[in-house]
């Protein structure tokens, strides 16, 4: 279904990158038939030598060739990249999107193209195990939102939601989530090393520790407090930590770092234009 396709990246940076490793590592997509256009040359040829595929600093020529148009670039950038292309997409071009607080309605007026597609992926995309909500305007036909869902497959799991309000609550969730667990993991180590463990030693008991009670929840059944109170013995080690986060307010703090995060991403959306 994508074979046939031409995709063009307006922005080359990391999330792009990672779509492109994801699409050629599971064939679905030729090489030469992927198109990433950035500001930087140095950038476009590290893309060409690593992958195969064609690249450029025209966002203008990328975009006119592409049946499938991805918009990579910074939300500030978003602004001055649909005044560029404006006039230049074709009208039954698949737009996708994964710039934060961009909001379909704004990008579909803005290049004269009803078929567009929201998302939000996060970094584990970079490896295949990454999370993406999205969301198509009714005018995305059924085949081109299965094009847009073969395509987030290939960066890992896929949800789609029907209101794009969810978006932002997405990007606040999963886009932003890994941020939130890196940082926990890394005050788990430093807490490690605090206890006599070197650093190396600290990091592969709390990768190992997460890694399998993420794998653990995921085959489990079990409500995420149940399995929690299965570790948890009455005046136990575990009861005793609980104790200490709860006081200090863990659940609070992150709902509201959640909150803040949602709360940035309308924000980008109005600084945008979007609404």
């Amino acid at each position: 279904m994508l074979r046939e396709e031409t995709m063009a990246f307006i922005g080359s940076g990391t999330m792009a990158e990672a779509m492109i490793r994801g699409l050629l590592r599971q064939e679905m997509i030729p090489p030469e038939q992927i198109i990433a256009s950035g500001p930087r040359p140095e950038r476009g040829e590290e893309l060409r030598q690593r992958y195969g595929i064609r690249v450029t600093t025209h966002n203008v020529d990328a975009a006119r060739e592409a049946n499938i148009l991805v918009l990579s670039v910074k939300p500030q950038v978003l602004p001055i990249v649909l005044r560029e292309l404006a006039g230049h997409v074709n009208p039954e071009t698949l737009v996708l999107s994964i710039v934060a607080g961009a909001r379909m309605a704004r990008i579909g007026k803005a290049l004269g193209t009803p078929a567009v597609v929201r998302v939000m992926p996060n970094t584990p995309a970079q490896i295949g195990l990454g999370m993406s909500v999205w969301t198509a305007t009714p005018e995305t036909t059924a085949r081109q939102r299965e094009q847009a869902r073969l395509i987030l497959e290939a960066l890992g799991e896929e949800e789609y939601v029907n209101d794009e309000r969810y978006l932002d609550a997405a990007t606040a969730l999963s886009g932003t989530g890994p941020a939130y667990v890196f940082l926990f993991m890394e005050a788990m180590v430093d807490a490690g090393v605090h206890l006599g463990f070197s650093r190396r030693v600290a990091k592969k008991l709390v990768l190992q520790t997460v890694l399998g009670s993420v794998e653990y929840a995921r085959r489990s059944p079990k409500h995420l407090a149940r399995l929690r109170n299965q570790v948890t013995s009455p005046g136990g080690t575990s009861a005793e930590a609980l104790y200490h986060l709860e006081k200090g307010g863990l659940r609070t703090v992150i709902s509201r770092a959640i909150w803040a995060a949602y709360q940035r991403s309308r924000q980008l959306g109005r600084e945008a234009g979007e609404e």
